[in-house]
């Protein structure tokens, strides 16, 4: 308004002395007469006349201000504040696993037989899932089994004998030898021989057959076929230590899955006690209901966890706070109101977390506080506001 104020004054000027004084003395003469002392005597005279007129303005303003006391006072919007539940949220990162999610290998060199499952297949734990050719082996150990039928007869009749102190020590020990000796032999070729048969080491879908039938394998380095297990399922995250006391068994995890456009409720299951120490961090597992079976292993994951509760938290915007040349934060409540208006009283608040737009307010304010929120930048210590939303 005073930009407008000057503006037309000094036009109102330029056009008073362009009308009213003699062509020798107008603006314009002197600008033609290129004259740097005139043009400067004419530059001082018009602005002596503006400070006169600026003056003038100030008289005015201060007379319609006497008058219409009203028309300087600034409007505001406020809230009354309640307390109210908070909860703050920890938002973190995490991908989908499982304890059960094994690559089987073979754990003996042949050509792989069969592949007795097939992909997509549920299955339970010591199901056969495939056969290596055994090499003879089978055949090794039938022929040991009647070995061992011969050294167990021989070993039965000399014990006989010998309770009934028939024969010598000596005899009976060496049948007894052979027999015990046999059977660790028997055992051995059995356990080798185990060795070419895959079985499932839990119950699970076989997800993906690795190797075809007819294919030559070796132990610990061919693998034969995945096996899972969707329904223990978890989510693995790394928490920031300065979180530790916050983020706890039990604590409640919001789980969203973006691909699959779901929001899941669960909680926290169990925590590291261990601190990497290249990123800060301790890991942290999180329950994964999956009764429908579509969640699987990998699948990234957007976690909530809350990490705070207060039950009788007063929020406020944080856009309305601002900071005092000592560092404290302050807002304006409103005092003393009667007919829309009312007294702007500065309040020095502690602030704790934070959520969205809205932060906690530990001291400084009380349920029932008028907070100004629009027009919060724009008031002083003490001055008389109105409400346009009282």
């Amino acid at each position: 308004m005073k930009n407008i104020f000057y503006t037309l004054s000094l036009s109102l000027l330029l056009l008073g002395v362009s009308c009213g004084e003699p062509k020798k003395n107008s603006t314009e003469a002197v600008l033609e007469s290129n004259d740097v002392e005139k043009i400067q005597q004419k530059r001082d005279e018009l602005t002596n006349q503006l400070v006169a007129l600026e003056g003038e303005i100030k008289q005015l303003d201060s007379k319609l201000k006497e008058i219409n006391p009203e028309r300087n006072i600034p409007l505001v919007t406020s809230y009354e504040v309640k307390s109210e539940e908070f909860n703050h949220f920890l938002e973190l990162q995490g991908s989908v696993e499982t304890k059960k999610n094994v690559v089987l290998n073979a754990e003996m060199a042949g050509v792989l037989e069969r592949v007795y499952a097939t992909e997509g297949q549920r299955v339970s734990k010591g199901q056969t899932l495939a056969k290596i050719d055994d090499g003879g082996l089978s055949q090794q150990l039938a022929q040991m089994q009647i070995q061992l039928d011969l050294a167990k007869t021989t070993y039965e009749r000399q014990k006989r004998l010998w309770d009934q102190q028939i024969g010598s020590e000596i005899q009976f020990l060496q049948a007894k030898s052979s027999y015990e000796g046999q059977v660790n032999a028997v055992n051995q070729m059995k356990s080798q021989l185990s060795k070419s048969v895959i079985t499932a080491p839990f119950s699970g879908v076989v997800d993906d057959i690795i190797t075809e039938e007819g294919n030559v394998v070796s132990p610990g380095q061919t693998p034969i076929l995945r096996l899972v297990n969707l329904d223990d399922m978890y989510i693995k995250t790394d928490v920031p230590e300065n979180y530790i006391s916050d983020v706890t068994e039990g604590k409640s995890v919001e789980v969203t899955f973006p691909v699959l456009g779901e929001t899941v409720e669960t909680k926290v299951r169990q925590t590291g006690s261990y601190i990497n120490p290249n990123n800060r961090t301790f890991n942290a597992e999180v329950e994964v209901p999956n009764k429908n079976k579509n969640i699987k292993p990998n699948l990234s994951a957007r976690l909530k966890i809350n990490d705070y509760t207060n039950e009788n938290a007063i929020l406020v915007p944080q856009n309305i706070i601002s900071e005092n040349a000592e560092g404290e934060q302050y807002l304006f409540v409103i005092q003393d109101v009667k007919d829309e208006k009312g007294t702007a009283r500065q309040v020095i608040i502690e602030t704790g977390k934070t959520q969205g737009d809205k932060i906690e307010v530990l001291k400084g304010l009380n349920d029932g506080d008028l907070v100004i929120q629009e027009g919060a930048r724009s008031v002083k210590e003490g001055q008389t506001v109105k409400l346009i939303n009282y």
